[in-house]
C-alpha cells in the first residue's frame, strides 16, 4: 500500500546512507535526511522508503512539499497524499491524525526547508496521536523536535589523486585510491566518477571513459566536490566540450566567484560553493534566451505542460515560437526533467535550480509581472475547464486540473498574499468541481473563505465563489452554511439575466435541505424553477445537479417511478453531451430507483455502471455511495458474501471521507439495513470474514472485483434494502 513515486533513475552508491537511514527509521520515529541541496535527499529517501515498505502495515506515503509557498497547504497536501476527501468542518489536521491513530504507515515529506515551523508542528502533533507512524522527513536543515533523528548525507566519494601528484589538487577528494583509474580504494571507482561517466553515456551518443579522459573526468568529480547535481549538470555538458576544457572553465568560475549570488557564502562548507559554481557555471553556458527561460520557469509550481509555459514565458523578449525549443534545450542540459503523466508530457524544475532561476528572475526586476503572467493563466485554464466541464472533454480536464493542482494553489496563494480578492474569487469560483468532484472540499472551503472576505464588492465573481461555497459546504456536512448562502447567492443574482443562475440557487437550497433529511422542503425548492434546461450561463452544471438531486428527492419520499424517469433524462442528456461524472450519478440514481420497484439485478448493473464511472475520476464519494448501492442489490438478490465483502471495500472509502454517507439520515439507515440482512443470511462469523476480506483488499483490486458481476445467475428478492419515504 502507498503512493511511493516510480524511480526512474538508478541510485548510484549510498549503501552505507541507506542501511543507517533504514536503522534509523526502525529505532526513531522521526528520521530526517538533511543536507544542501543537490546532494540526492530526494533520491536516498524513496530508496530507503520503497526498501521499508512492506514492514507497514498501512503503506508508505510520498507528500510532496515543494510546491508549497506556504505552511498553511501543508495539510492539504497530508490529506491529498492519504486520498483523504473528508466531509466534516473538522479542522483537517484532526481529520489526519485520527486517520493515522489505529494505522502503521510510514509518511515520507519531500523538501520541508521551506515550512519547517509548520512540518514541526505537524509532526509533533501526529507522532503524539498516532503511536505506529513513522515520518522520514528530507530538508536542508532539521525539524528540531526532541524525537528526531538526522542523517547528513554528504557528496558521493571522488576519486582520490593520482600517487604521482599529477591531475588537479580538487578540494574535498576523499577517496584512499593511488591509482590515477578513479577508483576508492579497490577495484570498484569512485561512486562519483560512476555517476558523472553514467549520466555521460547518457547525454553524449558514443561516450567512453579512455585512458586520455580518465584524469581529467576524475578531476571533474573532485572540483565538484562529488555532488550529485553539479556532477549531473556537468554531464550534460560533456556533449559540448571535453573534460579539458570543462575544468578549465570551471577553474575559471571559481576564481571570479563571489558573494553575488547568494548571502553568507563563506561560512558554508566546500561543496556549497562547489554546488553554486556549477549551477552559476552552466548558467553562463545558457544561451541568453535559455538563462531568460530558466528564471521565467522559476514561477511555476510541481510541474507543468509546454503551452503553460509559451503562456507565461513569452513576450517580445521571447516569442512563442521559441519556447518548445527552450524547453527542449533545458531538459538535455539537466535544467529541467522531462515527465510523462496521464495529463501528457510535462516539465519540471528541481528545487535547487528553480531558486537560482528566480534569484535572477528579482534581479531582472520581472518576478511581479511573471507572477501576474503566472496567476492569469491558470485562472483562465480554470474558467476554460468550467465551461466544459459538462462535456466530452471532461476526463481530459480532469487530468490536467488534477496536475495542475500545484499551480492553481500557487496562483491562489499570490492573490491573496496581493490582496488581490477579485481574481481569488474569480479562480476558487471557477474551480468548483475541483474541490467538489475531485474531493478537495477543505481546500476549496480554505480559499473561498479567504477570497470572499478580502473583497466584499457585489457582483458575478462573487456570486459564483458564494455557490462554489455552498457547494463545498453541502460536501462537508456543513447545511447550515449551504442554506444560509444559498440565500446570499438568490438575492446576490436576483438581478441577474443569467438564466442558469435561478437553477443554481434551487439546486444549492435543494440539495443541503436533501442531505438534511428534509426531502419534502427540498421538493418545494427544486419544483419552484422550469423544467426545461436553460441554454446559456455560468452555471451550465446547475441542471445537471437540480436533476441529479431531484430524482434522489423523489427516491426519499417514495416516488421511485418518478425519480427512475428523471434519473435516465440526466443520463440522456449526459450521453448526449459524452458527460461522465453526472452520467454516474444518474446511474447511482437510476439503482437507487430500481431498487425499490423490485428490481434488484437491474440496480446490481446501474450500480457497476455507476462505480465505473466514477472510478474513472477518483470520486471517493460517488465510489463509496456507488458501493454501498451495489451491496444493497447484492442482497436483495441473495449474494450475501458478495455484498458483505463490497460492504468492505466501501468501509475503506468512507473512512477517509470522516462522515458516513454524507451525513443523510436515509442512507446511513439504507446502509445499517443491507449489513444486518447480509449479516442474518451469513451469521456473524461468515460475514465479518467476507468484509474483512473486503476491507483489507488493495482498493483498486477491490473495485475491479466489485465491477465483476457475479459468477451465477441471480435470484428475485421482494424485500430489498434501501432509503425509502
Amino acid at each position: 500500500m502507498g503512493n511511493l513515486p516510480e524511480e526512474t533513475e538508478w541510485l548510484v552508491g549510498r549503501r552505507s546512507e541507506l542501511a543507517q537511514a533504514a536503522r534509523l527509521c526502525e529505532r526513531s520515529r522521526l528520521v530526517t535526511v538533511s543536507g544542501v541541496g543537490g546532494v540526492g535527499k530526494t533520491r536516498l529517501a524513496r530508496r530507503v522508503a520503497a526498501g521499508l515498505q512492506p514492514q507497514f502495515a498501512d503503506g508508505a506515503w510520498w507528500v510532496e512539499l515543494s510546491p508549497l509557498s506556504d505552511g498553511s497547504g501543508l495539510v492539504y497536501a497530508l490529506a491529498e497524499a492519504l486520498a483523504l476527501a473528508d466531509q466534516t468542518t473538522r479542522p483537517l489536521l484532526e481529520v489526519v491524525a485520527e486517520y493515522l491513530a489505529g494505522r502503521e504507515a510510514l509518511l515520507v515529506w519531500d523538501t520541508c526547508e521551506h515550512l519547517v515551523e509548520d512540518c514541526r508542528q505537524a509532526a509533533a502533533t501526529l507522532l503524539t496521536v498516532a503511536p505506529r507512524l513513522r515520518i522520514l522527513a528530507t530538508s536542508r536543515r532539521p525539524l528540531g523536535l526532541h524525537l528526531e533523528e538526522v542523517l547528513g548525507l554528504d557528496p558521493l566519494p571522488v576519486p582520490a589523486l593520482e600517487a604521482h601528484g599529477g591531475g588537479r589538487s580538487g578540494r574535498g577528494a576523499r577517496g584512499v585510491s593511488q591509482g590515477g583509474d578513479g577508483s576508492d580504494g579497490g577495484d570498484e571507482p569512485a561512486d562519483a566518477l560512476v555517476l558523472l561517466t553514467g549520466r555521460a553515456a547518457q547525454a553524449v551518443p558514443g561516450f567512453t571513459v579512455t585512458d586520455a579522459n580518465r584524469p581529467e573526468l576524475a578531476a571533474l568529480c573532485r572540483r565538484l566536490e562529488g555532488l550529485p547535481l553539479a556532477l549531473e549538470l556537468a554531464a550534460a555538458r560533456l556533449r559540448d566540450m571535453p573534460a579539458a576544457e570543462l575544468n578549465k572553465r570551471l577553474d575559471d568560475r571559481y576564481a571570479i566567484l563571489g558573494n553575488t549570488e547568494t548571502e553568507d557564502c563563506a561560512a558554508d562548507p566546500p561543496w556549497h560553493q562547489a554546488l553554486r559554481t556549477a549551477i552559476g557555471w552552466s548558467h553562463e553556458l545558457c544561451t541568453p534566451a535559455e538563462r531568460l527561460a530558466w528564471a521565467r520557469l522559476s514561477v511555476f509550481a510541481g510541474t507543468f505542460d509546454a503551452e503553460s509555459a509559451s503562456r507565461v514565458l513569452a513576450d517580445e523578449r521571447l516569442p512563442a515560437r521559441q519556447v518548445p525549443f527552450l524547453l527542449n534545450n533545458l531538459v538535455r542540459d539537466s535544467i529541467l526533467q522531462w515527465v510523462p503523466t496521464a495529463a501528457g508530457e510535462r516539465y519540471r524544475m528541481l528545487d535547487t535550480l528553480r531558486d537560482y532561476g528566480a534569484f535572477w528572475l528579482r534581479g531582472l526586476g520581472e518576478e511581479g509581472t511573471l507572477r501576474r503572467r503566472h496567476r492569469d493563466h491558470y485562472l483562465a485554464r480554470a474558467q476554460s475547464a468550467d465551461a466544459a466541464w459538462i462535456g466530452p472533454e471532461q476526463l481530459t480536464w480532469y487530468e490536467r486540473t488534477v496536475a495542475d493542482h500545484p499551480n492553481l494553489r500557487a496562483a491562489l496563494d499570490h492573490c491573496l498574499t496581493e490582496r488581490d480578492g477579485h481574481s481569488a474569487l474569480e479562480l476558487a469560483g471557477a474551480l468548483w468541481f475541483l474541490w467538489y468532484a475531485c474531493g478537495f472540499p477543505h481546500e476549496g472551503r480554505h480559499y473561498l473563505d479567504r477570497a470572499l472576505a478580502l473583497d466584499t464588492a457585489p457582483g458575478p465573481a462573487r456570486a459564483k465563489a458564494l455557490w462554489t461555497c455552498g457547494h463545498t459546504a453541502i460536501n462537508l456536512g456543513d447545511t447550515e452554511t449551504s442554506l444560509r448562502l444559498a440565500g446570499v447567492f438568490r438575492a446576490g443574482v436576483a438581478m441577474e439575466a443569467d438564466e442558469s443562475a435561478v437553477f443554481a440557487a434551487a439546486y444549492l437550497e435543494g440539495a443541503a435541505l436533501a442531505v438534511h433529511g428534509r426531502p419534502a422542503q427540498a421538493a418545494q425548492a427544486l419544483d419552484a424553477v422550469p423544467g426545461t434546461r436553460p441554454n446559456t450561463g455560468r452555471y451550465d452544471a446547475a441542471w445537471f445537479l437540480l436533476q441529479a438531486t431531484r430524482a434522489f428527492v423523489h427516491v426519499l419520499t417514495g416516488q421511485f417511478v418518478e425519480a427512475l424517469t428523471v434519473a435516465e433524462e440526466l443520463c440522456a442528456e449526459c450521453g448526449r453531451r459524452g458527460e461522465t461524472w453526472m452520467r454516474a450519478w444518474g446511474d447511482y440514481l437510476r439503482a437507487l430507483a430500481a431498487l425499490q420497484l423490485g428490481r434488484a439485478a437491474e440496480a446490481a448493473a446501474h450500480a457497476r455502471t455507476a462505480l465505473g464511472g466514477k472510478r474513472r475520476l477518483h470520486d471517493s464519494v460517488g465510489m463509496a455511495m456507488s458501493l454501498d448501492v451495489l451491496a444493497c442489490a447484492y442482497v436483495a438478490c441473495g449474494h450475501a458474501e458478495q455484498a458483505a465483502r463490497i460492504l468492505g471495500i466501501g468501509e475503506q472509502i468512507w473512512h477517509g471521507l470522516g462522515t458516513p454517507q454524507m451525513g443523510s439520515p436515509d442512507l446511513v439507515a439504507a446502509r445499517a439495513a443491507c449489513e444486518q440482512q447480509a449479516r442474518r443470511l451469513l451469521g456473524s462469523g461468515s460475514y465479518e470474514t467476507a468484509f474483512d476480506t473486503g476491507y483489507g483488499t488493495d482498493l483498486n483490486a477491490g473495485i475491479t472485483h466489485a465491477l465483476t458481476p457475479p459468477d451465477t445467475p441471480p435470484p428475485t428478492s421482494s424485500a430489498p434494502p434501501g432509503p425509502t419515504g
